[in-house]
């Protein structure tokens, strides 16, 4: 893991071993839950459909190759 990583992981916990303010303490709680949560759960109905058929096409073998797609669609990229 990079070293900048490690040194700004241990500032952050020296800082919160000195929390005193719970609304601060609160805040820091509330983001953690929000990463747990189940982001599968957050898209829309359509969403869901798009990328369980996209499984479903790829279970079957219904695949193009990096190579074809790229054709596919090179002029938007």
């Amino acid at each position: 893991m990079d070293i900048d990583i490690e040194n700004k992981k241990i500032e952050l916990i020296q800082w919160l071993s000195t929390l005193t303010d719970s609304a601060t303490i609160n805040k820091l709680i509330k983001l953690r839950e929000s990463e747990k949560r189940d982001w599968w759960k957050d898209m829309s109905l359509a969403e869901r459909q798009s990328i369980e058929k996209g499984i479903q096409d790829a279970d079957s073998g219904k695949l193009n190759s990096h190579s074809e797609a790229k054709k596919m669609y090179d002029k938007w990229l």
